[in-house]
């Protein structure tokens, strides 16, 4: 389509019945991948999406034995490698499609996609945040009939699709008549030279599309043909600080061109003709693929109006063709306070968990971080202003790993990069899951991938390729990582269906527990002598039912510790039954309730012991 106003709802929508949202999302569990790093359907050996191994491809499978570093045995080939993982790899939909299986039988319920719009063709745009046509999928990634397909074969095996939106900007569709061609925000206007060809010259006017005299090519410009129009963009040059308002707003994000979204008070906010355009994209993508939910980028970026009226229309939308729990994420950096003052404001129904949450949801399982910095994120009510607790259970997205670590600022790697990550990364995942949020892993963190390049912290290496090609991780080329064997995988997968049997385990409230060594004196874990080698075991209850589960900081020894749990709800005499034991020889025990008198009332308690880099969860 050229133009939003071809697109037609009426047609779209006829005779269709959508999939409906789920009832509450944070009984999902998210799986973000980075379209272009997933899956090039080219591997052979793994199992397919009916359980069967597939042997119709040529990339084998990664043995560690033989292939960690076979990309960089010298420094011609490291350097191949390096300049590989900065340009396109060539996953595409048809290979993710192909792995729903593979995420089905991880424990994974809805897939969180990274942009599938076309890019600007003369930038290596593979991350898909360079949109030049906002109406079609790029040709690196497949097609609209790829993209629906891969939809209806999520939703036949129960997973839901979210795709990563684009609001805030588009790709570098215009230059600057500046001597670099990318001047810094200033507070005014920059002239233009023109709108770029599919080389990146600025050969076309830069005027309004009905109004141009030169023909302009699909690949030409921007997409579709309303955007066309100077007005559609604020031509204020380059944010250079990311926390002065209004530079942040209106200026470029790089050299990605802002888009003018209107203007007025929050509760007023006049649209432009850009951001009611934008709208209307949105709603075709629902109405033409079935998505389930949007994570919008760069949220921190725009005006609080023009999200506040974006979310509403997309709502709206939703509503009328069965959605009712359409699910709008924000991408919103800058603390926690930001997000929820931004959550509130526009009605966003999540935002993502990437600052805070990450850092303390890692430093906590590497013993860094006392556990009560990352449990108090859930529950801070004086945080929205509110007398009583607010939990925060369907508010944040939680992940130790993502594709940008904006919060290590140059120092980007995975959990398993260094020291003791591939040891504890099961009692990460296992925190990110049991805890309070919408968990959320990011692909390759099941097979331990380390995001390592050895040389400087560029978001290319966190960013590895699981189906091998030129840029595998673990510093590999042509061996693909879909093993469902590793014991990672496994664990993971254990976890994770757990986490489904049990309602308590997704909706319920969340105490982190007082632990003793002695059953006598109490406390909560803290960091002594640098680092934190402990048992940390927490509460989730429901109603009536308490479960308790703990991880083990400790990558070598194995813990004991008695934890403190709601006399209330266990009388004297009571016991608990191991569910879950990364020792599996221990699940099915009872464990006795200690209950006795203390000097505020009733003490109940039970005595954990939990393998080295463990966890364990009873009931």
């Amino acid at each position: 389509m050229d133009r939003v106003s071809d697109i037609d709802f009426a047609a779209l929508c006829a005779g269709r019945k959508f999939q409906p949202s789920p009832l509450a999302w944070e009984d999902q569990v998210l799986y973000f991948l980075l379209l272009d790093r997933f899956s090039d359907d080219k591997e052979q050996g793994y199992r397919g999406n009916d359980g069967e191994p597939v042997t119709g491809g040529h990339t084998l499978p990664y043995d560690p034995a033989v292939d960690n570093g076979n990309a960089v045995a010298t420094p011609d080939n490291a350097a191949v490698w390096r300049d590989a993982g900065g340009k396109w790899c060539h996953g595409n939909l048809r290979g993710l499609t192909g792995k729903i299986g593979y995420l089905k039988r991880m424990g994974v319920t809805a897939i969180w996609l990274s942009p599938i719009f076309k890019q600007v063709s003369f930038q290596p745009t593979y991350h898909g945040y360079g949109i030049q046509d906002f109406l079609s999928v790029d040709p690196h990634f497949g097609s609209v009939a790829d993209l629906g397909k891969m939809v209806r074969t999520a939703h036949a095996n129960g997973i839901y699709v979210i795709l990563d939106i684009i609001l805030n900007h588009s790709g570098n569709v215009f230059t600057y008549a500046v001597e670099n061609g990318e001047p810094p925000w200033r507070g005014g206007t920059y002239p233009v030279v023109g709108f770029n060809n599919e080389q990146g010259a600025a050969s076309l006017p830069f005027q309004d599309y009905e109004q141009n005299p030169m023909p302009v090519g699909k690949d030409d410009a921007v997409w579709p043909g309303e955007f066309q129009n100077p007005a559609c963009f604020t031509q204020k040059g380059r944010i250079r600080s990311w926390d002065y308002d209004p530079e942040f707003r209106e200026g470029d994000f790089f050299d990605l061109k802002d888009i003018n979204h209107g203007y007025g008070p929050d509760a007023g906010y006049t649209p432009s003709p850009a951001l009611l355009n934008l709208c209307e994209i949105y709603k075709y993508w629902i109405a033409a693929a079935d998505i389930d939910g949007y994570r919008i980028d760069t949220v921190k970026h725009m005006d609080i109006g023009a999200t506040r009226f974006f979310v509403s229309a997309i709502k709206e939308f939703a509503q009328t063709i069965g959605k009712e729990n359409f699910l709008l994420v924000g991408e919103i950096t800058g603390g926690r306070e930001r997000a929820f003052d931004t959550l509130e404001e526009t009605g966003l129904d999540a935002a993502l968990g990437i600052d805070d949450v990450q850092l303390k949801l890692e430093g906590l399982m590497k013993g860094e971080n006392n556990p009560e910095e990352y449990f108090n994120l859930f529950r801070n009510s004086l945080l929205v202003r509110k007398d009583s607790h607010v939990w925060f259970k369907d508010k944040v997205v939680t992940m130790i790993n993502d594709h940008d670590q904006v919060c290590k600022g140059e120092h980007k790697a995975r959990f398993c990069a260094a020291g003791d990550g591939s040891k504890l990364a099961l009692g990460a995942l296992a925190l990110n899951a049991m805890t309070i949020g919408i968990p959320c892993i990011y692909y390759g963190t099941e097979q331990r991938f380390d995001g390592r390049g050895d040389w400087d912290g560029a978001d290319r290496y966190i960013r590895e390729t699981m189906f091998g090609g030129s840029f595998g991780a673990f510093r590999s080329k042509e061996r693909h990582f879909f093993d469902e064997s590793g014991d990672l995988f496994r664990e993971l997968a254990d976890i994770l269906k757990l986490r489904e049997e049990k309602l308590v385990l997704r909706r319920g409230r969340q105490y982190l527990r007082e632990i003793s060594g002695d059953g006598v004196n109490f406390d909560l874990p803290r960091i002594m002598g640098g680092r934190m080698l402990s048992v940390v075991a927490w509460s989730r209850i429901l109603d009536k039912t308490e479960m308790v589960l703990a991880v083990n900081t400790d990558p070598d020894n194995a813990h004991k510790a008695w934890v403190l749990m709601d006399a209330g709800l266990h009388p004297a005499g009571s016991s608990l039954k191991c569910v879950y034991s990364t020792q599996h020889g221990d699940e099915g025990a009872l464990v006795l309730t200690v209950q006795r008198k203390g000097a505020a009332g009733d003490i109940a308690a039970v005595e954990l012991d939990v393998p080295a880099a463990g966890f364990v969860v009873l009931e």
